[in-house]
């Protein structure tokens, strides 16, 4: 690349002549002529090019030279590497031609160069997106110009439905929507989720482009899929200039969306809405009005602290004490977000402290659940309850606040809220401010056993210290001592501490255990099922808890007075597994479904089964020492090792193999450890195992006995193939285990159900000689990926060379399983791109033809029928002497029969049961045999016109208002110009989208 930069062409030949290679690779796979193209020097690239230099050469994104030189706008270099036998429809990784990039980078001589020699401008990248859709988001006008006029589809859409319009919308490029609406684009296209051009563009505040559509008559108040309006959006972006733009056209104010916000609300939480709340209020909009759940604009403002949009709010009416759904006012939401300023603001304009909300708490509840000091000291100091007290009469004359031990709906204080939440500062606010530290909630716990469930050693020391007691129980029986001993467990996420790492909150919490032992906790206490803190530490898997449990204790692994009969150790296994089982996805839980039973220890799962399969690698480690066999198996002849191999322990799996347990070893479907890893997708654990075959056995197949090996479990394909790490893994290890047992190899697999950046892995590493596999039915890829509804793994198989003609022991060709299974896009793309061979027959004599038309494929058909000029394809018999008529009439395709009429097919031609294609229409054989003999006793009608008779069967179609007209399109297709007296006519384009 140096010597190219210098553009020293004799240092070039001198290497050469040294024959150095040509085609040599940099670490991202390019070539030297790929460096050469992308800095435009032609003369070095033609001595390349003499010398053998691929022209076709891909790096390691697939870009060819050609893509290289139109991305560094060299027209010189396209031309020459076009001159050259250069691919002009070579695609990238992301499936962009030389004519995407050159769109994209503002190419316009590349382009110029490039568009004469493709089919069709529509060609869509991975993204759905064509070279217009590039062209439009570069903002290039004169490269939009060029590609309408050769004939792109304007209203072309990417995967999201995104049409060219909507990116030159979105990103303010005026004279491009001008362009494209002169040339009839759809200024009210929505995409998947309802957006139209005037929404994308109110996003960005686009002002020029806003007014400009508004001009075209666009609708300012249609909403998206979320019900948003175009007013909505520009509120919610803080896009003033078009949001009051939108306002003096007369713009709803008040209109909700899908969850009841009006714009107000958005410009009341959006981080840049002021400008356009104080807009909106100004023009009418209803501060009062609330969401779905209850939520006004000043809820909106206070979950943010939105202080002056607030005050604004207030000033023009908004309610203070307004109710949510869940009976929170804005105070409580800004208690609950700690927003001091925004409660200042509350409290001065009348907002009630005492107003109880959500679970029956005060603002004050939340304010020191979530921590905030600051708005708990505000709150305490103006709303705490106070009354004045008649000298005379000895009466309460005036009271206000609230009582700051006033439980909630479940019983809890707002000293048990600072217990969990954990702010030791709050807490001690509280307790000086007459807090009461022995209310119990409904269940009987106090703020203590809050403390300790929660691990906050700072608020364990301030309630102990403060005389609460540390054997006190609850109604199930637990005392603090218990909650502490699993408070992994029970914390609460969203609590003081949660920015600490998970080695600085155990300290905490072994503190907070620690402390309430030396306090006078009694470790031996046993609630009402009889267990002690020590089975509570067992069980959530607890292990330094349990230690200092176990020293503070006596006898407490006896459980004679427990109402279960399990030990300590059962539970540090049971309960761990259930929380596993519960968050496995569920493929585990597939595989699993058949391994929980064995929990129980008379069907052969003992303790180091259990151990493993809560991840207890200490508690494995003890057990494989003290003598516990690894390969012992249970009644279905699964060891530990598969239940590590499914809960994805790499730790238990490593010390299993230490301990010489067999990664091979089958059960009772022959499936061995390896088998589970994978479909379970614990890409590690394969890697291990993997490793540790390797050495035992590294002639084993790997196959289970179904045949199926690591890479073809019926799991993996069902599934999605969500776990392409495991799949490199078995690449890196095993590469040719994939075409190991089943003949339907992963790659049939994955092109079948549309998981194409696995078959692209598969082909990149096993090279493009297994595109073209067969199974035992015959069925190359190419087959499979016909089936798919993605066409994307089928233009993967093209692009890798896959044979589009092949055929099947059944004789039928990728695109006969398209027509056949009705995939009208791969139809399309067999047809226009890969130009398959539609003369090929089945082994029944059936064409692509009789497969759509026996299916009822009715867009199938049309497609095919689109491509035939050939009498004999449209009268061909199958072996039943069905013709494409017979079928299609047959299936009340009147589409299809419509268009084989005109294009000359025989009516009168007799299938091997004597019906012609009109008594083919009849039911079953029975009807079509009276049919045929009420027909055979008809007189023929008197015609007045001497040509009538010959033209009777398309005088009984006109009655039936069906005309057929076949046009050429640019590209090549059919136009879809079929009407009907009782349907709307419907194009090409939107059937494809049915």
């Amino acid at each position: 690349l140096g010597i190219f930069s210098l553009r020293n062409v004799e240092e070039v030949k001198f290497l050469l002549h040294k024959n150095d290679d040509v085609n040599a690779l940099d670490q991202e796979r390019r070539t030297p002529l790929h460096a050469a193209a992308c800095l435009g020097d032609v003369r070095i690239m033609d001595l390349l090019i003499k010398s053998g230099a691929s022209v076709n050469a891909k790096d390691q994104g697939w870009l060819t030279p050609l893509h290289r030189a139109a991305a560094s706008r060299n027209e010189r270099a396209v031309g020459l590497l076009l001159r050259q036998g250069a691919e002009v429809s070579a695609r990238d990784r992301l499936w962009q031609t030389p004519l995407h990039v050159a769109a994209a980078n503002r190419a316009m001589r590349c382009a110029e160069a490039l568009v004469p020699l493709l089919s069709s401008l529509n060609v869509a990248d991975r993204n759905g997106r064509t070279a217009l859709h590039h062209a439009a988001y570069s903002g290039h006008t004169e490269m939009v110009t060029l590609l309408l006029n050769k004939g792109a589809n304007l209203s072309a859409s990417d995967k999201k439905d995104r049409q060219a319009i909507h990116w030159a919308a979105y990103l303010g490029h005026l004279e491009i929507v001008k362009v494209l609406v002169s040339r009839n684009a759809d200024v009210a296209c929505r995409d998947k989720r309802g957006y139209t051009p005037l929404h994308v563009a109110a996003i960005n505040g686009h002002i020029d482009v806003v007014k400009y559509l508004l001009r075209l008559g666009a609708e300012i108040d249609e909403p998206n899929a979320f019900g948003n309006t175009s007013l909505h959006m520009a509120c919610y972006n803080g896009q003033e200039a078009v949001a009051n733009e939108l306002v003096n056209r007369g713009a709803n104010v008040n209109q909700p969306n899908l969850r009841g916000c009006t714009p107000l609300h958005l410009a009341a939480v959006s981080t840049n809405g002021a400008l356009c709340l104080e807009l909106l209020v100004n023009n009418g909009a209803d501060v009062n009005m609330q969401s779905k759940e209850g939520k006004s604009p000043l809820h909106m403002a206070a979950i943010h602290g939105r202080f002056t949009r607030s005050q604004i709010l207030i000033q023009n009416g908004g309610e203070i004490d307004c109710v949510d759904k869940y009976g929170n006012t804005p105070l409580h939401i800004a208690a609950k977000h700690g927003h001091e300023l925004l409660i200042s603001t509350l409290m001065t304009n009348g907002a009630d402290t005492a107003r109880q909300g959500i679970h029956g708490m005060f603002p004050l509840h939340l304010a020191v659940l979530y921590g905030f000091s600051d708005c708990c000291r505000k709150l305490l100091s103006s709303g705490q309850l106070y009354s004045i007290v008649s000298s005379l009469s000895n009466e309460h004359v005036l009271s206000a606040g609230f009582d700051i031990n006033t439980p909630d709906s479940l019983g809890r204080t707002c000293l048990h809220a600072a217990a969990s939440g954990g702010n030791v500062e709050c807490l001690n606010l509280l307790l000086s401010s007459g807090a009461d530290l022995t209310k119990k909630d409904k269940l009987g716990r106090a703020p203590l056993h809050y403390a300790a469930a929660n691990g906050t050693f700072q608020c364990t020391v301030a309630l102990v210290s403060a005389g609460a007691a540390v054997n006190e129980l609850d109604l199930k029986g637990c005392s603090p001592l218990h909650y502490a001993a699993a408070s992994q467990t029970f914390r609460r996420y969203g609590t003081i501490g949660e920015d600490l790492s998970v080695s600085q909150r155990s300290a905490f919490v072994f503190r907070c255990l620690e402390y309430l032992l030396d306090n006078g906790a009694e470790p031996g206490l046993r609630n009402n099922k009889g267990f002690s803190p020590v089975h509570y530490a067992a069980a959530y898997g607890n292990k330094q808890n349990l230690e200092l449990l176990l020293e503070m204790s006596f006898n407490c692994l006896g459980d004679v007075e427990s109402s279960f009969p399990v030990s300590p150790l059962h539970l540090a296994v049971s309960i761990t597994v259930l929380i596993k089982i519960l968050n496995m996805f569920y493929i585990s839980l597939r595989v699993l479904s058949e391994t929980l039973v064995s929990l129980d220890v008379r069907d052969g799962g003992g303790p180091l089964m259990l151990a493993t399969l809560g991840s207890h690698v200490d508690c494995v480690h003890m057990l494989l020492e003290r003598g516990s066999k690894p390969d012992t198996g249970d009644k279905w002849s699964r060891t530990a090792l598969h239940r590590a191999a499914v809960v994805g322990s790499e730790d238990c799996v490593s010390a299993l193999l230490e301990h010489e347990a067999s990664g091979l070893c089958r059960d009772v479907r022959g499936k061995s450890p390896l088998h589970l890893a994978a479909s379970c997708g614990h890409g590690e654990v394969l890697r291990l195992l993997l490793q540790a075959a390797a050495q035992s056995d590294p002639l084993d197949s790997l196959l289970d006995y179904s045949g199926y090996t690591l890479a073809t479990s019926p799991h993996h394909w069902e599934d999605g193939w969500r776990h392409k790490d495991c799949l490199e893994v078995i690449l890196e290890h095993k590469p040719l285990s994939i075409q190991e047992g089943n003949s339907f190899t992963p790659l049939h697999c994955a092109l079948m159900n549309g998981h194409d950046a696995a078959a692209e892995l598969m082909v990149e590493t096993m090279g493009s000689e297994i595109i073209n596999l067969r199974d035992a039915k015959g069925r190359t890829p190419l087959h499979a990926a016909a089936h798919s509804e993605k066409v994307s793994g089928l233009q993967l198989a093209l692009v890798w060379g896959s044979e589009v003609n092949s055929v099947d022991y059944s004789g039928r060709s990728a695109l006969m399983v398209a027509a056949e299974t009705g995939q009208t896009t791969a139809v399309e793309i067999l047809l226009h791109q890969a130009k398959a061979d539609l003369s090929l027959l089945d082994m029944n004599n059936n064409t692509a033809l009789h497969l759509a038309c026996s299916r009822g494929h009715e867009m199938c058909a049309l497609l095919i029928l689109s491509e035939i000029d050939d009498l004999s394809l449209i009268n061909a018999t199958n072996n039943a002497l069905q013709m494409p008529l017979h079928i299609a009439a047959r299936n009340g395709l009147a589409t299809v029969v419509e268009v084989l009429l005109s294009r000359g097919a025989t009516v009168l031609a007799v299938d091997e049961e004597g019906h012609t294609p009109a008594l083919a229409c009849a039911p079953n054989k029975d009807v079509a045999d009276c049919l045929a003999l009420i027909l055979s006793t008809m007189k023929p009608f008197p015609s007045k016109d001497p040509t009538a008779g010959a033209t009777y069967s398309l005088n009984l179609l006109k009655h039936c208002g069906i005309i057929a007209t076949r046009h050429p399109l640019p590209n090549g297709s059919l136009r879809h110009s079929y009407s009907k007296e009782r349907h709307a006519t419907v194009g090409l384009d939107s059937c494809l989208t049915d």
